[in-house]
């Protein structure tokens, strides 16, 4: 299709940078606009709706949204379900108004119930309650994506609603407050190497699962879906899931740390299993990951080292 104008909200993030590269690459002609906060609050109706109105995209990806471990979903729910729910209406709406043909939304596999069957099925997303840790986040970007779909039914703007599993790689986020689960093992056991540490603290008994795909896999099935006409969520992820445990025991390999892992389960495991079906985003846009977890899981290794000292003056964006 015409690509035109791509406006990506979050492209200057962690996903969004690696979007932002794989469409230079694959749409080298496209003006490319990546709003930035001084630029634009999504959160904030009409300065968003103004701003979409000012830019004209002919495609809107829409990444940007707040963030975060277990621990800050716990922390501060009703910003999580605020802040994600206003950027998420707020972009459709912009995209609609502005006469975009088409908007890509990015969800998450954190809208699935606590409890569904594995591997996890797009129709399956409503048969229950999400694993109540981060359970406003996953609501807030499920409701967005059901708001997508209305507006796809009543007005006709292309929507393709994409839910993705756990990302990671390089250029992810390494702050103790927000950091997901593979950057705050990388960082934790880091430390605890060069501090002669004998013994880390982990959350919960280590036996859930889960499925991690390498971000750069991540962005080039974003760009993929450009040529989608599929409206339902699809679901984009790795197809392969590995536990808690061991995945402490592969990074512990990885960063030659030779201490010992104490699990504390006075601390939430969150959800039991995290495995997508990705039949789905084969079928309507041939996307299939490249990366292997071990070359992903080195590069962001790699990534970390090089950059250790500016990220430790990094603090959490939101409160």
């Amino acid at each position: 299709m015409k690509t035109g104008t791509i406006l990506i909200t979050g492209g200057a993030g962690f996903l969004g940078q690696h979007v932002f590269q794989e469409i230079k690459s694959k749409y080298p002609t496209s003006q490319i606009i990546v709003p930035r906060s001084k630029d634009v609050d999504l959160r904030d109706r009409e300065s968003t709706l103004t701003y979409f109105s000012k830019m004209k995209p002919e495609i809107v990806i829409g990444i940007a949204a707040r963030l975060g471990g277990i621990g800050d979903n716990r922390k501060f729910p009703a910003n999580y379900f605020y802040d994600n729910i206003t950027i998420g209406i707020n972009t459709v709406d912009g995209a609609r108004l502005s006469n975009a043909s088409k908007l890509i939304l990015i969800g998450t596999v954190c809208s699935y119930p606590k409890i569904t069957p594995v591997p996890f099925k797009e129709e399956d997303l409503w048969n229950g309650y999400p694993e109540p840790t981060n359970g406003a986040y996953g609501i807030s970007k499920k409701a967005v994506a059901e708001y997508a779909l209305a507006v796809n039914k009543q007005y006709g703007l292309n929507v393709v609603n994409l839910l993705l599993t756990n990302l990671y790689g390089p250029g992810d986020d390494f702050r103790d407050e927000t950091s997901h689960v593979i950057p705050a093992i990388i960082k934790k056991m880091i430390a605890a190497k060069n501090n002669n540490t004998k013994e880390i603290s982990a959350w919960g008994d280590g036996s859930p699962t889960r499925d991690f795909l390498y971000v750069k896999d991540a962005a080039r099935a974003i760009v993929k879906s450009i040529n989608c006409s599929y409206s339902n969520p699809i679901n984009v992820g790795n197809g392969k899931d590995i536990s808690i445990k061991a995945l402490y025991g592969f990074i512990k390999e990885k960063v030659n740390f030779e201490g010992s892992v104490n699990w504390d389960t006075s601390y939430p495991n969150g959800q039991p299993k995290r495995l997508l079906d990705i039949s789905k985003a084969r079928e309507h846009f041939g996307f299939e990951p490249k990366t292997s977890f071990e070359l992903g899981i080195d590069q962001t290794i790699e990534w970390y080292l090089k950059h250790e000292k500016e990220l430790a003056t990094l603090t959490t964006k939101y409160k």
